[in-house]
């Protein structure tokens, strides 16, 4: 999985902010945090879920399994919104 080209990440002061461009099917601002920060940048090549929990796990202090649900979450809302393609 990748993120949608359409989407443009950009970091300000420690936040993350997805912006789509025009011809995004979605249309509005998500904000996030460093975490979220790190999920899109995994999601700038190809990549899978896995490979974000371990990069998430190597940076940060925290549980796997909370870790896991987290990603798992953010990456259900992301493709929502269609800001992933598979």
């Amino acid at each position: 999985m990748k993120l949608n080209k359409e989407f443009i990440k950009h970091t300000m002061d420690g936040q993350t902010v997805l912006v789509p461009t025009a011809q995004a099917p979605f249309h509005g601002l998500i904000q996030g945090n460093r975490t979220v920060g790190v999920i899109l940048d995994c999601l700038l090549s190809d990549t899978t879920e896995e490979e974000i929990v371990r990069a998430l796990s190597e940076r940060f202090d925290g549980d796997e399994a909370v870790i896991r649900e987290d990603v798992s979450d953010t990456l259900r809302q992301l493709m929502e919104i269609g800001a992933i393609d598979e």
